[in-house]
């Protein structure tokens, strides 16, 4: 059995799984019709694995912004697999392809899907960081509005004082998910926003905060320097906090994103990603170029405008997205024969 038909086994054995299969199906139309398309065709033009046809492979790969350093990595990787099975036929390089972009994801680590940082006992503070218009806000509430689902007491810090309408976006989420917002005026300290987040959480006896932040100051040391000042508030205040640093990407910005990790990486310990609009790019592979080049995991992706749309990160769930056409070309094929 190949890896793409456990795969498929995988998310199509019950109601729970499908659900989730279908949600990134769908997510990744766009990417999936850029990436899959493209590997088809080569597929049909080379029916011998050669040199020219790894060349081409490589091509396919950095647009889909896999990342040149993952790209390379990925095809040395192919090589050596191919030459191990001792693959001829390029239709069988589908199955090494998709497990091996699974492991680049996982790297060293195991399979098991990386979940939020959540204290048993007393508050947990989740910093959210990240450029305007990346969908910080919108992440937030979406956010908010599960874990309100899943049975916690959770309250929002409105730390984003220099948006102009941030902290009201930020209210009208908080009023869709039923939690408390924290909020001052526009242009306020938002080290001191999120300090009285932190004495109302504690005081509601609230289970998660989480706090907003600026995205763009006058320039980037100031942005930085004032997430420093806002991280050592809260770990003043809560010794072991912020329990999580999320980082928000905008997927349909490519390498642009990779570039915001890195920086935003260097100001704070960020220890996960949440990366929006994936429906909205044909270049999903920025998933694996963050992870491979910053080894930071992607903790949940927005597949779609809805609220249960954001997603928790699944690389088994995104490389099945990524495929899924192929998968079903694969099975009218045997069934024709």
């Amino acid at each position: 059995m190949g890896f793409m038909d456990k795969l498929k086994t995988k998310f199509t054995q019950n109601k729970e799984t499908e659900k989730v299969s279908e949600k990134y199906k769908e997510g990744m139309k766009k990417s999936r019709n850029t990436f899959s398309g493209k590997i088809n065709d080569l597929i049909a033009r080379y029916r011998k694995v050669d040199e020219d046809f790894f060349e081409e492979l490589e091509e396919v790969l950095i647009t889909a912004d896999v990342g040149v350093m993952t790209v390379m990595d990925l095809i040395d990787e192919l090589k050596m697999e191919v030459k191990r099975q001792n693959i001829k036929d390029t239709r069988e390089v589908k199955n090494v392809i998709s497990e091996k972009l699974v492991e680049i994801y996982h790297g060293d680590d195991d399979e098991e899907i990386k979940t939020l940082n959540i204290q048993e006992e007393g508050l947990s503070v989740i910093l959210v960081v990240g450029v305007n218009g990346v969908g910080k806000t919108t992440s937030i509430g979406k956010l908010a509005n599960q874990l309100k689902q899943q049975g916690k007491k959770v309250v929002l810090a409105a730390g984003d004082t220099f948006r102009a309408g941030a902290i009201e976006q930020l209210e009208v989420w908080g009023e869709r998910a039923g939690v408390d917002v924290v909020k001052h005026s526009a242009g306020s300290d938002p080290a001191a926003v999120v300090f009285d987040g932190i004495k109302a959480a504690k005081s509601r006896n609230a289970d998660v905060l989480i706090c907003d932040t600026a995205g763009r100051l006058q320039n980037k040391v100031n942005l930085m320097n004032e997430l420093s000042k806002v991280k050592r508030v809260i770990e003043r205040e809560i010794p072991g906090a912020p329990h999580e640093v999320l980082l928000v990407l905008d997927a349909t910005t490519g390498q642009n994103a990779l570039n915001q990790a890195k920086t935003f990486s260097e100001a704070t310990d960020v220890t996960g990603i949440v990366l929006t609009k994936l429906d909205g790019t044909a270049k999903g592979g920025i998933v694996l170029a963050i992870r491979n080049e910053l080894n930071i995991p992607v903790k949940y992706v927005g597949l779609g405008e809805k609220v249960d749309d954001l997603q928790q990160f699944d690389a088994n769930a995104f490389v099945y997205g990524l495929f899924a056409d192929m998968l079903e070309e694969e099975e009218e094929e045997e069934e024709e024969e």
